[in-house]
């Protein structure tokens, strides 16, 4: 199960399977399908913290640079997912915040995500909903955590649309546009790697300044 899920992760962030996965098993709209359900999960459901964000956008701008994809098409779809994601996630909030804060740990919940995501919130405040569109794990939990502290729901949108529109636009055009760059295609797996390190790295800024 966890092999599968692994491989299932690496194919959504290496160009050559996922052209593979969507010309095959998820050719047509059904691609179009996943990769918006993997987004919306990701920013939406608390247990998605794991899935590939920035990375998998990078890769699909980069399929789309290949021909795979249309890039206006996979743009708007994934706006619209990472919009409607957020917006769920603040829906939990509302509705089941003290629950979940009192939930215990699982293999796909810790408490400590929530915790760090609330601290974020409370420095940066509703900016957060923006910040957090970039750094992986307070992506998923930040909504939900607006939700919680009962940010009005007109300002909270706000955030929301302008966050999910950057993020989205960002990531999927700087892989359709590097990706056909030469030394990014021979070292493809660095620049993911590469990728993850600098959206991880404020939570490892954060975490630095907290214990001083």
């Amino acid at each position: 199960m966890i092999h599968a899920l692994l491989e299932f992760l690496h194919t959504l962030t290496n160009p050559d399977k996922l052209i593979h996965l969507l010309s095959t098993v998820l050719g047509g709209p059904l691609g179009y399908l996943m990769l918006f359900a993997v987004v919306f999960a990701e920013t939406g459901l608390l247990m998605g913290f794991f899935l590939p964000g920035d990375s998998l956008l990078f890769t699909v701008g980069v399929v789309a640079g290949a021909g795979h994809l249309n890039i206006i098409t996979i743009n708007i779809l994934l706006m619209i997912a990472a919009i409607v994601g957020d917006g769920f996630g603040y829906y939990l909030g509302r509705r089941t915040g003290p629950a979940i804060f009192s939930r215990p740990n699982s293999r796909f919940f810790r408490q400590e995500h929530l915790q760090r995501t609330r601290e974020f919130y409370e420095k940066h405040g509703g900016k957060t909903i923006i910040y957090a569109r970039f750094i992986p794990i307070i992506r998923t939990f930040a909504p939900f955590v607006a939700g919680v502290g009962q940010m009005s729901y007109p300002r909270f949108v706000s955030f929301n649309v302008f966050g999910g529109i950057g993020w989205v636009l960002s990531m999927t055009m700087l892989g359709y546009f590097l990706g056909s760059v030469p030394v990014v295609q021979r070292h493809f797996e660095k620049v993911i790697l590469g990728i993850i390190f600098i959206s991880v790295m404020p939570i490892f800024i954060q975490y630095a300044r907290g214990r001083n």
